[in-house]
C-alpha cells in the first residue's frame, strides 16, 4: 500500500550498510533504523493510513495488501 515508504527506507538502509565500510562505524545503522520506526509506526505509513480507513473499499484492500514490504497480493 505504501511502497514510497518502503523505498525511502531501502534507501536508508543502503546509507547505513555503506557507511559499514568504515571502521567502528556500527553504531551509524542507528539512522536507519529509527528512520524505518519512524515512517512505519509514526509518521508515514501509520499516520496516511488512519486517514486513509474512512474511504469506501479501503478494509478489503488493506486485507489483500501489505502495508509496508512490495509482496504479491493475498487471495480473497
Amino acid at each position: 500500500r505504501h511502497p514510497n515508504y518502503f523505498g525511502d527506507a531501502t534507501l536508508w538502509w543502503g546509507f547505513g550498510l555503506l557507511a559499514l565500510a568504515t571502521p567502528g562505524a556500527w553504531w551509524t545503522l542507528a539512522g536507519p533504523a529509527i528512520m524505518t520506526t519512524l515512517l512505519v509506526r509514526v509518521s508515514g505509513v501509520a499516520l496516511l493510513e488512519k486517514q486513509m480507513s474512512r474511504r469506501p473499499g479501503y478494509a478489503e484492500y488493506v486485507a489483500r495488501t501489505s502495508a509496508f514490504l512490495p509482496l504479491p497480493p493475498r487471495g480473497r
